[in-house]
C-alpha cells in the first residue's frame, strides 16, 4: 500500500514485533487494509495530501486530513483507508498496551509551552519549517525533517517556538503530558 520509513524505535532496533513504542511516516498510494498488530495502539495524523477515510472495525468511519486533529484507534482491529484525492504521506506514531501509552499534540506558528510530568521520552519531529525547543535552560533548534528526543530526567516545562508556516509533532510517551498554551 505504500512506503514506511522509521522515525524513532525503542527498543532501539527493535522488529515489528518486539517495539514499545514506534514513530514512522508511510505513503499511502491506494485504498486498502492497513496492516495489523497485536496488542498496539495507534495515533495517525495526515502530513502531506487530501486525506483519507479511516474505517476501523466497531468505529464509525473518520476523514483525516492535514488539518484534523491526530486520530487513535487500536491497531489490532481491521482497519481500512480510502483515499480522498490521490497519495497521502501520514505521521504514526504506536504504543505496545502495558508497555507504554503515548499522545500526540500538533502545533504550529507561534510559541506553546507544555509540560512534562512523570516523562519518561517526548519526541518531537519538525514537518515543515524551522522549530526551537527548550528546557532546563537547554535550547534546541530543529530545522524541516529532524527530530529532538527528550528524556525522563527533563521534568518540567517546555517551550516550544514553531516558525512561521511550521508544523512540529510532540509524541509524548508513557508520560502525563497536557498543553499549557
Amino acid at each position: 500500500m505504500g512506503v514506511t520509513i522509521e522515525i524513532a524505535v525503542f527498543p532501539e532496533g527493535a522488529a515489528l514485533d518486539a517495539f514499545d513504542w514506534r514513530i514512522s511516516m508511510a505513503s499511502v498510494v491506494e485504498d486498502g487494509a492497513f496492516s495489523c498488530f497485536t496488542g498496539i495502539d495507534r495515533t495517525l495524523s495526515i502530513l502531506d495530501g487530501a486525506g483519507l477515510e479511516l474505517a476501523v472495525a466497531g468505529e464509525a468511519s473518520v476523514q483525516l486530513t492535514r488539518t484534523t486533529k491526530p486520530h487513535r484507534f487500536p491497531a489490532d482491529s481491521p482497519t481500512h483507508a480510502r483515499l480522498l484525492d490521490g497519495p497521502v504521506t501520514d505521521f504514526n506514531v504506536m504504543t505496545r498496551r502495558g508497555a507504554c501509552d503515548h499522545h500526540v499534540e500538533v502545533l504550529e506558528t507561534g510559541h506553546h509551552s507544555l509540560m512534562m510530568a512523570q516523562a519518561d521520552t517526548i519526541l518531537a519531529y519538525c514537518f515543515r519549517g524551522e522549530a526551537t525547543i527548550g528546557w532546563n535552560g537547554t535550547e534546541d533548534a530543529l530545522a524541516m525533517g529532524e527530530t529532538a528526543r527528550i528524556e525522563a530526567e527533563t521534568n518540567g516545562p517546555l517551550s516550544l517556538t514553531v516558525s512561521d508556516g511550521g508544523k512540529l509533532f510532540v509524541t509524548c510517551l508513557s508520560i502525563s503530558c497536557f498543553r499549557l498554551s
